[in-house]
């Protein structure tokens, strides 16, 4: 049974393809750091095992997701690498194609995007290709499933352990060959067989790749290693190669890959202007890029909120107060129930998760849009207009792609932040994304919105996401300064050519994003509605005859008074803020429970009657900016590996939310916004 991995540059459908291969599906899209970690699937067919490796354009990292793929190779022994090239690409692509053949284990080549590269006028010749590298190359359509079922072939045609792997091989010159040699005679004695090849873990060495370094044999003499490479060093400049020993393996290397691209690609009818380029003389246009995003992001609000969203969620939530609840309470009825029972059911658990649940179609919605921004390769461009910006506050352009999946989830965007190189940019941009409005605080915009801005719902909606990322901007301009030293910044990322997505693929990610949201539903909120109810149902003096009574009440209450300066001084909202840090959608669970309406018009009422709409817009800010949910916690504990760094994230959101939503409501009132 085979071991396979599959490895290439970002962008070049290397997802898409793990798809298609296993019976798995993992997160797709298009953009560089999608895979921030290697992720295995079964082979159909029982051929296998395969790994997913996160995109990387050489072996040497320069992230810590792309350190993942060189410490996979160097500590495991995949008994095939299955290597997808972009063949509108083909010149960049092939440098680590050369790294991965050097690595002495079977190579199969999938040639993808052959019809990018036809509709730019470049013809890839597979069978040339192949002669040039000495190792199978398929043609491939990773996005339509054309030529799978080929690589899959090949991929159960390798054999573990079989003899006659190609010797594949580049001279580097004398000075370098002779280091590889006196590295691997170094390394022989502690080397276990099975292993990469010492030649390849020389070339390594060579090129300082810390991944590989760092997991040597613990007896290898490093300084020894170190003495070999400066000894190549002085004898490449006594050969007259004014470089390093890095800069001439490279070299070496990419006259290789200009010889092969020479001969297995015909470029003579490259068309001068693509389509890709003539939508982005549009869309990244130096003054008019970030107001059509600004644009496109508003109709994305109004879509949700107003347009779509509404009506969808009102259906839904007619079911839920209509037929599922009387149904129930029929069924109840009918077997005998308890009171107990009967409002431990409709209060408690269809109260509290259906409260939820109707605001389904608004977060779907929300992750349609943002899976075709994805999918697109928009999202590459976005991060490349607002890098000037970004740079401004310490930051770079990649920290957006971490921000806008924050959108979605906090917890995949915290993890996402593994591209970005820079230590200190990588820990901003996590301690930051808490600040992203992701999908969990929707219900309770919609529910607050809907109710005192009936009106204009996505513009209040879009106003709160815009102080998130203002807030988050000028947060990092203040933590760059005074918690981090400056750093020197660099900014790469890939501009994919544009695609429409496959509307299968579209709705499957879409699924993917939104089913989280429903696997919560079923446990965090269901859980935590069950426990809120018990805690209205219950007080120190037994069963709480009156909801004031109760233990939820004395929870809340503990906090009313620090909360009375932000406008919602209520034990009710301090009771649905402490409880919101399990999950923010909890927050309305609560809300539902806490004025037990038998439907969400009663609880509207109820809210309306609680609150004035600067009171609400206040509470919204602070459900937006204060503590990360307990998911996103964990995650940042794990990122960042610093219990310090992730209290500083919860002490720092929390005194924000209290301050900003301070100066919201304290302002509102002395403009005369307090009485309606």
């Amino acid at each position: 049974m085979n071991n396979a991995a599959l490895i290439g540059n970002p962008n070049t459908g290397k997802t898409s393809l793990f798809n298609t291969l296993t019976s798995s599906y993992e997160y797709v899209g298009n953009w560089a750091g999608v895979t921030v970690e290697k992720k295995v699937g079964q082979l159909r067919g029982k051929a296998g095992q395969l790994t997913d490796l996160p995109g990387i354009y050489t072996l040497r990292p320069l992230s810590r997701d792309e350190g993942v793929a060189a410490e996979y190779l160097a500590v495991e022994s995949p008994s095939v690498l299955v290597n997808i090239v972009d063949a509108s690409n083909l010149e960049r692509n092939l440098y680590l194609t050369l790294q991965l053949l050097e690595y002495g284990k079977p190579v199969i080549i999938g040639l993808n995007m052959i019809d990018v590269a036809k509709a730019s006028g470049l013809q890839v010749d597979p069978e040339k290709l192949s002669a040039r590298l000495g190792t199978p190359v398929l043609p491939l359509i990773a996005r339509t499933g054309k030529g799978s079922k080929e690589l899959l072939r090949a991929i159960e045609q390798q054999h573990p352990g079989e003899a006659d792997v190609p010797h594949f091989a580049i001279h580097y010159g004398e000075a370098i060959e002779r280091a590889i040699r006196d590295i691997s005679r170094e390394l022989a004695a502690g080397w276990e067989q099975g292993r990469p090849g010492l030649r390849w873990i020389a070339l390594q060495v060579l090129e300082d790749n810390p991944a590989v370094i760092a997991v040597l044999p613990p007896q290898t003499n490093l300084n020894k290693l170190k003495a070999i490479r400066a000894e190549a060093k002085k004898q490449l400049g006594a050969d007259g190669f004014d470089s390093s020993v890095e800069e001439h393996i490279r070299t070496v290397r990419i006259e290789r890959i200009q010889a092969i691209c020479s001969e297995a690609v015909d470029a003579s009818q490259k068309k001068p202007h693509t389509m890709t380029e003539r939508i982005d003389r549009i869309v990244t246009h130096p003054v008019l890029g970030i107001p059509m995003f600004m644009a496109f992001m508003f109709l994305t609000f109004q879509l949700t909120f107003d347009w779509l969203g509404n009506p969808l969620s009102d259906l839904l939530d007619g079911f839920i107060t209509g037929p599922l609840t009387g149904g129930a309470e029929s069924l109840l009825t009918n077997v005998g129930a308890s009171s107990f029972t009967h409002a431990l059911i409709i209060d408690g658990i269809i109260g509290g998760v259906g409260g939820v649940l109707v605001f389904i179609p608004q977060i779907f919605i929300m992750f349609l849009i943002i899976s075709f921004i994805e999918d697109s390769g928009y999202m590459a461009r976005i991060t490349v207009m607002m890098d000037k910006l970004m740079e401004i506050v310490g930051l770079n352009g990649k920290a957006l792609i971490p921000f806008i999946l924050g959108f979605g989830c906090n917890v995949p965007a915290v993890m996402a932040s593994r591209s970005i190189e820079q230590p200190k940019e990588r820990m901003l941009t996590m301690l930051l994304i808490p600040l992203m409005s992701c999908s969990a605080r929707l219900p309770v915009y919609a529910l607050f919105a809907g109710i005192f801005f009936a009106e204009s719902q996505g513009l209040i909606v879009f106003s709160l996401y815009m102080l998130g990322i203002v807030l988050a901007l000028v947060l990092a301009k203040v933590f760059s300064l005074f918690l981090f030293k400056n750093e020197r910044s660099f900014f790469m990322v890939e501009l994919p050519p544009y695609r429409m997505p496959q509307s299968v693929t579209l709705f499957r990610s879409t699924w993917e994003k939104g089913k989280g949201f429903l696997r919560k539903a079923g446990t965090f909120i269901l859980g935590g509605s069950v426990l809120i109810w018990l805690l209205t149902y219950l007080g120190p003096g037994g069963v709480a005859d009156n909801m004031d009574d109760s233990f939820l009440a004395a929870i809340g209450g503990l906090f009313s008074s620090v909360l009375q300066p932000l406008g919602f001084g209520t034990w009710q909202s301090g009771a649905a803020l402490i409880t919101g840090f399990m999950a923010k959608e909890v927050v309305v669970s609560t809300m539902n429970i806490i004025y037990h309406a038998p439907d969400m018009t009663g609880l509207q009422g109820q809210i309306a009657a609680s609150f004035t709409g600067l009171q609400a817009y206040s509470f919204m800010a602070f459900v937006l900016l204060y503590t990360p949910c307990l998911a996103t916690v964990g995650v940042l504990r794990k990122e960042t590996a610093s219990w310090k760094w992730t209290f500083f994230s919860i002490a720092y959101s929390l005194t924000l939310a209290y301050l900003v939503s301070l100066l919201i409501y304290q302002v509102g009132l002395r403009l005369g916004f307090g009485l309606a």
